[in-house]
């Protein structure tokens, strides 16, 4: 069962930018930190010298959620020294298409009253029942969002269209946990492209490992950097020569991914990618399947991987999770790329003996 709004909705934020061109938190309940107000500042694009708006960003820091809805006020009597104002909302969970909506209702209940205790009102509303009604300005029902359909949400087949037989290597890092960034200079196609890629290990279902969008910060890289393996995105060229923060860089813009030096054994490809990579082609490809059908594919073998692991693992010393049999390994004869590769798989699954 979905868990209620209560234990998933963190803040609600607001950032207004005033004819003067100052962006400033104006407003926030129940708490937002220092630190977090000058990050979710950073993000909104109100701050941008580039005035370019972006009206829907999203992204995560310290196992929190930021959700931002950017708005440019026009003709609002309530609102008159304002041009621009940002809702910010914080959680626990990852579900963009669920945070836009409730963000777009707030930006409008904001635009209509210039107040924040009308949203405020709307906030508790979904905190404790899990929705807000009213005739002008729509309504928002969180049990229509499930998180399933979030991880669904990004398109695999795009992916394997700009990418094809390279698509592998996204796949490899990923099952291996490595650390892959992802650059280019529109936030969107990042976005887009990056909460898409966790799908590729379908079997984990696990979002916490996507940072859609950071800034060359001191606090933020450090923040990232504690992370064992993370898909980060960012909008500043630079990120490609902080050689120090992937393993795997995708230039986007460009369509190239490039492997780290670190990680060049670790991700050597042979027969059994070959194979891993012509099954994500010629499913994408098949203009029958959905992007969830293609999912399903790449998850059938990725179980075929891990129940070849599987069998190749031992419990031993009363310990509950089994552990890796380097000789039953080594005695099936796997072409070398293979056996490196479930090698290095047990290693980020930890099954290995330490």
């Amino acid at each position: 069962m979905a868990e209620p709004e209560a234990q998933l909705l963190r803040a609600v934020g607001l950032i207004e930018k005033d004819t003067n061109g100052d962006a400033l938190w104006v407003w926030c309940y129940p708490s937002v930190t220092a630190e977090l107000r000058t990050l979710l500042l950073r993000k909104c694009c109100l701050t941008d010298e580039n005035k370019l708006l972006h009206t829907f960003v999203f992204g995560q820091y310290k196992r929190s959620w930021f959700y931002i809805t950017t708005v440019e006020v026009q003709d609002s009597p309530a609102l008159k020294k304002v041009t621009h104002f940002s809702i910010v909302l914080t959680a626990k969970d990852f579900n963009p298409e669920k945070y836009a909506a409730f963000t777009r209702i707030l930006c409008r209940i904001y635009l209509k009253h210039g107040s924040p205790v009308k949203m405020m009102e709307s906030y508790i509303a979904v905190l404790t029942k899990g929705i807000c009604q009213s005739e002008e300005n729509g309504s928002f029902l969180s049990k229509d969002f499930d998180a399933r359909k979030a991880y669904l949400a990004g398109s695999i087949k795009d992916i394997v269209s700009q990418f094809g037989m390279e698509t592998v290597i996204l796949y490899t890092a990923l099952m291996l946990k490595k650390r892959i960034v992802v650059y280019h200079p529109r936030i969107e196609a990042i976005q887009e492209f990056t909460r898409t890629l966790p799908a590729l290990v379908w079997h984990r279902q696990d979002w916490s490992i996507l940072h859609s969008y950071v800034h060359l910060n001191e606090e933020e890289l450090e923040a990232l950097k504690a992370c064992t393996g993370y898909i980060a995105g960012f909008t500043d060229s630079e990120v490609s020569s902080r050689s120090d923060l992937y393993d795997v860089y995708v230039n986007l813009a460009d369509s190239e991914i490039t492997i780290s030096p670190v990680v060049k054994e670790a991700m050597t490809m042979g027969k059994l990618h070959k194979e891993i990579g012509q099954l994500i082609v010629q499913s994408a490809e098949d203009p029958d399947k959905s992007d969830s059908q293609v999912i399903k594919d790449i998850s059938l073998k990725t179980k075929e991987i891990l129940a070849t692991l599987a069998s190749l693992t031992e419990v031993s010393d009363g310990n509950e999770k089994p552990t890796l049999n380097t000789e039953a390994l080594k005695q099936k004869r796997f072409p070398p790329a293979t056996e490196n590769f479930l090698f290095h798989l047990a290693a980020a699954e930890q099954m290995l003996k330490i």
